[in-house]
């Protein structure tokens, strides 16, 4: 190394614009909230996985191997209870199973909101 003698304090001084942030490593500045649907156009075509989960099951394994055709395997889930709708694993909304001609969808009764840090 050099004969001067280098700090990362006096680097980080040196750089910083007296409020503790260095002006290179400043976050962009981001909009609360979109302003018109054309905003939002750049991410209209970004696949998603939407996943609906009628409920949940624990086993172990030498159960789940006895299982055949017929087997039923009881959920956490009582009939007419909430199911949840995830987007991309996270939890978005809550819904209730319905049938659409001859497929089953799900419809949306409670929108979960998360506190995002």
């Amino acid at each position: 190394m050099a004969d001067e003698d280098f700090n990362l304090t006096d680097l980080h001084a040196e750089r910083s614009d007296g409020d503790g942030m260095s002006d290179d490593f400043a976050p962009p500045e981001i909009p609360d909230k979109p302003r018109s649907a054309a905003d939002l156009e750049a991410v209209y075509d970004i696949p998603v996985q939407v996943s609906a989960v009628l409920g949940k099951a624990h086993m172990q394994v030498n159960q789940l191997l006895k299982l055949g055709r017929g087997a039923v395997v009881e959920l956490d889930r009582k009939v007419g209870e909430a199911i949840d709708i995830y987007v991309n694993n996270r939890l978005v909304a809550r819904g209730e199973v319905v049938v659409v001609e001859d497929r089953l969808g799900v419809t949306m009764t409670e929108i979960i909101k998360s506190d995002r840090n």
